[in-house]
């Protein structure tokens, strides 16, 4: 029997660190090939990650809540019949690599372990305390250690322990522990946040979660509060800052009535064939955009900056702006423009549903050519969308109102009537799509929004 190490694997898309979300196994656990040990956030998505070797899990060398760099140790495992592993079992030391490193599969030379919202992390064994000498007959209270020193970098406490700190909102560093060789214990912690009213403002904040931000302030009245920016927030911020700099933006709008769109919408609710799936509005503007896309192909493109190309687009990658608790994220539908509408409905729902459990895969967030982002759930009338990077066109789907419209007859008389109406949003790169391509995929979609049967002229 020997020990083995299973490092952090490349989530793909290039991604170079994670974030520990939850652990799947503890310490004495027994594991086959390929179970699920753990589960990881990158900055695209939450990803569930097998091992590749059974044995017994000997220890768990990183916490829920350390961010990791690809290739570290993370956990190692007693194996039968396996060398013994390389690198040191000791967390946040680094291995020294002999030949060429597999991702996965060894850990990378000088790869180490960093704790999130800390500055620089001690590694484990220099963190550790001395042996602590052997206390006299007394009560457990009298010989509890004295808090961590400003040297000790790290508080001591086991995952279960941190990640009941990070629910609780307690910051381990002010914690006193009365374990014994000073592990921060659960009841230090429990009690530390029964006295959390009195902490400052930098230790109940420090531990707020992605996407809760409102949640944590309505719980902390009169006190600021701190998220850290990461993950797919971070992710998101950078990209918009990059995108917004770098492509020049023009936005126009059209207000149009949609009153044979939302007919068509109740119709295909009752139809038989449509019952598997989900039938709204939006799926409607998604296969329209796509047809538009498709007459005007000039703007399913995009612009490479290194070779100087403009790159027209075979297929049309649709992407679906979606909020969820971890921040925005935008998946993409693979040749949205070749599916049939029934087809586009089950891959919008499942799209959107796998987007909002925080289940997309890094795969399904790249290579999209187009965007829609659909503000009228929340009411919203329309917008000015920033562009994905790497797109040239996004499209703003605003609510869908009763309104009074100006209705004209076939014979040219005009009356006022109620109709359902929305308003529609292009924005687009102006350095390849110019005023005259951006307003002709504008127009097109909402006339097809306006009388479905148009698509039948361009067939």
């Amino acid at each position: 029997m020997a020990v083995q190490l299973f490092n952090l694997p490349d989530p793909g898309e290039g991604l170079t660190e994670a974030e520990v979300t939850t652990w799947k196994v503890q310490v004495g656990d027994e594991v086959a090939v390929n179970d699920i040990v753990i589960e990881v956030e990158t900055a695209k998505s939450l990803v569930e990650l097998p091992i590749p070797f059974a044995g017994k899990v000997v220890e768990l060398l990183v916490a829920e809540g350390d961010t990791v760099d690809v290739g570290a140790p993370i956990i190692s495992v007693e194996v039968a019949g396996a060398a013994p592993a390389s690198a040191p079992a000791s967390p946040g030391e680094t291995e020294e690599a002999s030949g060429p490193n597999l991702v996965g599969y060894g850990a990378k030379a000088g790869s180490t372990r960093r704790r999130a919202r800390r500055g620089v992390v001690a590694p484990a064994a220099e963190a550790a305390p001395s042996p602590a000498p052997e206390a006299p007959a007394a009560p457990v209270a009298a010989a509890a250690p004295a808090p961590l020193t400003g040297a000790q970098t790290r508080a001591l406490a086991k995952p279960p322990v941190r990640k009941l700190a990070k629910d609780l909102g307690v910051d381990l560093q002010s914690v006193t522990p009365t374990g014994e060789g000073g592990i921060v214990t659960r009841s230090d912690v429990e009690s530390a946040a029964s006295g959390a009213s009195a902490a400052p403002v930098e230790t109940v904040a420090a531990q707020a979660p992605q996407g809760a931000v409102g949640q944590v302030g309505r719980g902390a009245p009169g006190r600021d509060v701190r998220v850290p920016i990461k993950g797919v927030r971070k992710a998101t911020a950078e990209a918009m800052v990059a995108s917004a700099f770098t492509a020049p933006h023009v936005t126009e709008f059209v207000t149009v009535d949609v009153t044979a769109m939302m007919d068509m919408v109740e119709r295909l609710k009752r139809d038989k064939a449509f019952q598997d799936v989900k039938v709204t509005p939006l799926l409607l503007v998604a296969k329209a955009f796509c047809l538009a896309l498709r007459r005007n192909h000039e703007a399913n493109a995009s612009w490479d900056e290194a070779a100087q190309e403009i790159v027209l687009h075979a297929d049309v990658n649709l992407g679906i702006a979606a909020a969820t608790p971890r921040g925005l994220l935008v998946p993409n539908i693979k040749a949205a423009d070749s599916l049939s509408l029934h087809d586009l409905a089950a891959a919008l729902g499942g799209l959107v549903a796998t987007a909002r459990e925080g289940r997309t895969q890094p795969a399904d967030l790249g290579g999209g050519t187009a965007t829609i982002t659909n503000v009228g759930v929340f009411g919203v009338d329309t917008g000015t969308p920033i562009l994905n990077p790497g797109e040239a066109t996004i499209l703003a789907f605003g609510a869908v109102r009763r309104m009074p419209w100006v209705v004209t007859a076939a014979d040219g008389s005009e009356s006022i009537e109620p109709r359902w109406v929305t308003q529609l949003a292009l924005s687009f790169d102006h350095r390849f799509v110019d005023g005259e391509l951006g307003s002709k995929l504008l127009a097109d979609v909402g006339a097809l929004l306006h009388d479905p049967g148009t698509a039948f002229l361009w067939a």
